[in-house]
């Protein structure tokens, strides 16, 4: 081979990595000679035909890389991509060709992506795609869960789609509408989801209804719209200038949540949010606008270059993310008179209205003097967020070291530093976060207490999400000592807000029930041998008052390992039941089977806190797939605590301790925690262009190309 050509190959054949794909993806193609021997990329030629006949066939790059066209005319394409090499001494070529088939994908996912019903309430979800005129429209589908399982919990009308002209310069995508109606009844499944599909797209978006028998009505699109001044906290936000650039046009932006508000010993107010949606982490200068909605929730269009958006705040200072001195994400910008709720109220955080609606309110700060109070494990808490509105969930760790990745731009595209942020906040639940909840504070439902300043997130192999928050003493005595006050001098921050009061709880499920007879039947041979060997020493030591029987299952504190299964008598004193038998975890099951509110032995808890104390530095070392470790509840036990390791799921796991002093460690395979901010691209023919996403594929999927706004010089 050399680069004009290939000597002595009688064939070239094609190989494509995939044979349908939709506007968002791209796919692979390479190329071999007859002996098997890759071709490429010298002396070869790749080139596409066909596509739509507008948009056209897409482009492919010389090692083969095929990238779609942005949108389609119709609700699928056939393209033809061929390679060619010229034979090297000889008049001719060897080409070979294949066919790839192309269909529309999401703009956007369902939007809202989550909500709250009455029972006969109503709502209307919207989706766009791309594809231009054409007849294609989304499909909906009511499901019990985000598989696909039927189900028959309400009705959904017909859609409705609106598809813009393919003729001109910026022809609209086709944005399609549903209706749902919740039953009058409601069943005994909280959620259900509402699916859509595009064309045979394998990628799926989906809205999640929570049936509320409360009869709360709540809807996370009042967070993301641009509100009257004085406007609320809890609500879409970010700096003016979050948005990436190159020679004056604009290809993306980034945003976030007003979270709450504070004031400084004379009274002077601040909005507080994220270092990385205020001030672009550590990229800004005291002075920067701050707007409200966020750039997001306008069309990446910024405060000057066009209408949508309300200036609110302007930034005053943040503690530095690269600096090793702190250890909270956090940044405030003094609020422009009159333009943001002078009493701290945050969207959805009051009491029910007559028409199940949630009120506007603030935090609570009676308890506390304003300077909230601190998480323990168990505790329901509240956020009230940009994206997902108001949810709540079990704080599932405390004491997180964890490590987190930062960026320059809004594309994540060039990786910045990464900061490990210690004695973190970690809760657990589905639905409870997503992009562009960044910002939000975290408050205790009992009190409406300030607990945390929510910044990062992740979601488990088990579709629930994980989320990161600092806790508030350590974000106000960081601001404290590292942020001086508007008006000069030392100063000391303090939440503004009213009398303790009580959160609604909006809570969309928590972790996910683990099938014992599925999780036996998993076991490898060998962990079955290793549970065998240690039944003996467990049927001796175990079986007395208390314990009716011993058997072999499957850890639920680490998935694929076996385990001891204590079964305790009805009614009876519960023995002291110890972590390990014969090198074997031991997994108890209640008297009760209530694990929510069982309570972990305070001996158990302050040894697994000194544990992590000693080990988390050389964990997170020893392991590159192991990003965070806490404290939390066992599983296997839920009177113990448990070192809880959060592992990359696309990595391999390497060696992980099954203990660690002693202690029983319960592991989390999740997606890395991630900077919570919402970002997107502008977008023709509708007026947002939040990149938070919630498709289901396996394939890789990436926003197609828009055009571009201009900045003006």
């Amino acid at each position: 081979m050399s680069a004009s050509g290939v000597s002595g190959a009688t064939s070239l054949t094609i190989h494509a990595a995939a044979t349908k794909i939709d506007t968002n993806g791209n796919t692979h193609f390479s190329a071999t000679l007859a002996d098997g021997q890759p071709a490429g990329p010298s002396g070869i030629i790749w080139s596409v035909s066909g596509g739509d006949p507008r948009a056209g066939a897409g482009r492919i790059s010389a090692d083969g890389i095929y990238t779609p066209p942005s949108y389609l005319t119709r609700e699928a394409v056939t393209v033809s991509v061929s390679v060619s090499a010229a034979l090297i001494g000889n008049v001719g070529r060897l080409t070979d060709s294949a066919e790839l088939t192309v269909t529309p994908g999401f703009l956007q996912p369902l939007t809202p992506g989550n909500l709250s019903l009455e029972p006969g309430g109503t709502v209307t979800v919207m989706g766009s795609m791309t594809e231009v005129g054409g007849s294609g429209s989304i499909r909906f589908t009511l499901a019990s869960d985000a598989e696909g399982t039927p189900s028959t919990a309400g009705t959904l009308s017909e859609p409705h789609c609106s598809r813009g002209s393919v003729e001109g310069g910026n022809p609209a995508y086709t944005v399609c509408t549903v209706t749902y109606t919740a039953p009058a009844v409601l069943p005994a499944s909280e959620s259900v989801f509402i699916r859509g599909a595009v064309a045979s797209n394998p990628a799926v978006s989906w809205t999640r209804v929570l049936l509320n028998p409360a009869g709360i009505s709540s809807n996370p699109v009042v967070h993301q719209a641009r509100l009257a001044v004085p406007v609320l906290l809890g609500s879409s936000s970010g700096n003016n200038s979050d948005y990436d650039a190159s020679q004056g046009q604009l290809s993306d932006c980034c945003g976030g949540t007003l979270g709450s508000l504070v004031q400084d010993t004379v009274g002077t107010q601040y909005v507080l949010s994220n270092n990385h949606v205020l001030a672009r982490s550590d990229q800004s200068l005291p002075g920067e606008t701050i707007i409200q909605p966020g750039l997001i929730d306008n069309g990446c269009t910024p405060y000057g270059v066009g209408s949508g958006t309300t200036p609110v705040a302007t930034l005053s200072g943040y503690p530095a993310l690269n600096s090793p001195t702190s250890n909270v994400d956090a940044a405030i910008a003094r609020v422009s008179h009159g333009l943001v709720d002078s009493k701290g109220n945050i969207l959805e955080l009051g009491a029910k209205q007559a028409d199940g609606t949630l009120a506007a309110g603030p935090p609570g700060i009676s308890s506390s003097g304003g300077k909230g109070e601190s998480a323990t494990l168990g505790m329901m808490v509240a956020k009230s967020g940009r994206t997902t509105g108001l949810t709540c969930a079990a704080v599932s760790a405390v004491n997180v070291d964890v490590m987190v990745d930062y960026f320059t731009d809004c594309a994540e595209t060039a990786h910045s530093f990464r900061k490990t942020f210690t004695d973190q906040i970690a809760m657990a639940g589905a639905s409870f976060s997503d992009a562009g909840d960044s910002g939000a504070l975290v408050v205790d439902t009992a009190n409406a207490e300030p607990v945390g300043l929510f910044f990062a997130g992740g979601t488990d192999s088990n579709g629930i999400e994980h989320a990161i928050a600092n806790p508030v003493g350590d974000v106000l005595a960081a601001l404290d000592a590292q942020v001086p006050a508007a008006t000069g001098g030392a100063t000391s921050y303090s939440f503004v807000g009213g009398a303790d009061h009580p959160v609604s709880c909006l809570s969309y499920g928590g972790v996910k029930t683990i099938d014992e007879a599925a999780a036996i039947a998993a076991l490898s041979l060998t962990e079955r041998e290793r549970v065998d060997a240690a039944l003996p020493l467990a049927q001796t030591l175990m079986i007395g008052p208390g314990v009716a029987r011993i058997g072999m299952t499957a850890s639920k504190d680490r998935a694929g390992a076996g385990a001891i299964a204590v079964y305790l008598e009805p009614g009876a004193v519960a023995p002291t039941i110890p972590a390990f038998l014969g090198g074997i975890p031991t997994v108890v099951f209640p008297l009760n089977g209530d694990v929510a509110h069982q309570q972990i032995h305070a001996a158990s808890f302050s040894q697994a806190l000194a544990v992590k104390k000693r080990n988390a530095a050389a964990l997170l070392k020893s392991n590159p797939a192991l990003f965070g470790v806490g404290v939390g509840r066992s599983l296997d036990n839920p009177s113990d605590a448990a070192l809880v390791l959060f592992l990359d799921r696309r990595m391999a796991a390497g060696h992980v301790p099954e203990s660690v002093d002693g202690l029983r460690v319960r592991t989390i395979l999740m997606d890395r925690f991630h900077v919570t901010r919402s970002h997107g691209t502008p977008v023709r023919g509708i007026s947002s262009c939040s990149a938070e996403r919630r498709l289901s594929s396996t394939d890789s999927q990436e926003f197609p190309e828009t055009p571009l706004l201009t900045l003006p010089e």
